[in-house]
């Protein structure tokens, strides 16, 4: 079995947020964002590493108050740097030898699901590279730079996709691209794509959100109350809700 190693950057700003905590560590129904999302991974059996990715800033908070929890689920912290390939290259530092493949996925995305992990996961495995996305179902226009803005091109979606997390690649793959990354790269499959690797895609979800606005926790709350409660875990960490709040 492929053993994967799994990397949550929670490094960010969050100026957009708007609010006294940074978006990884807002409460999400009693528990962090980061937190709920990291367990998505740790109880996997083809999970071997975790690794937190965070603000220098944010380490003194980070192990008071999740200290204990990081410990029990066996997660790894690293410090970030000012942009999200430092942060993701300093992680790729410390990976397990025994690690095949390293899946990336956005600490503010909570709502994954298992079996989008598993589909990704295993392509992954089949191709070497892919990532979940949507294909575009919106119109697209492409505006002035002028005041008011205007329309100065109405763009194709055919074959235009939205990316998502996770993006898993094979580490040999992975390491190799992280050594040039490519000025103004958007997201790890472009600095994958740029070495010369070809990446899959698997199709993902609407409900896969990116926590980005107060808006976006409340909706994320939502999806996630909707669905079944699943069945306990005895991995699951043995910390109450209350904890957090």
């Amino acid at each position: 079995m492929a053993k994967f190693a799994v990397i949550l950057p929670a490094a960010g700003k969050s100026t957009r947020f708007r609010d006294k905590e940074k978006k990884p560590f807002a409460a999400l129904d009693g528990r962090p964002v980061w937190l709920r999302t990291a367990e998505l991974f740790v109880s996997r059996d083809d999970v071997c590493q975790c690794i937190l990715v965070i603000d220098p800033s944010d380490e003194e908070m980070v192990r008071r108050k999740y200290g204990a929890n990081m410990a029990f689920l066996n997660i790894s912290l690293v410090h970030g740097g000012s942009e999200r390939f430092e942060s993701v290259a300093n992680a790729l530092k410390i990976l397990k030898d025994e690690v095949d493949f390293v899946a990336i996925h956005d600490s503010v995305r909570p709502c994954v699901t298992t079996e989008l992990i598993d589909k990704v996961f295993q392509q992954a495995v089949k191709s070497g590279a892919a990532i979940l996305a949507l294909g575009m179902t919106d119109s697209l226009k492409r505006g002035s730079s002028t005041e008011p803005v205007v329309i100065e091109q109405s763009l194709p979606r055919e074959r235009l996709w939205l990316a998502q997390t996770p993006q898993v690649f094979s580490k040999e793959i992975l390491v190799k691209a992280f050594k040039n990354v490519p000025k103004g790269a958007t997201d790890d499959s472009q600095v994958v794509e740029a070495a010369g690797a070809t990446v899959s895609i698997v199709v993902g979800s609407s409900s896969n959100i990116k926590i980005t606005t107060r808006d976006d926790l409340f909706l994320a709350d939502a999806i996630l109350k909707s669905r079944p409660k699943p069945k306990a875990n005895v991995s699951a960490h043995p910390f109450a809700d209350d904890m957090f709040r």
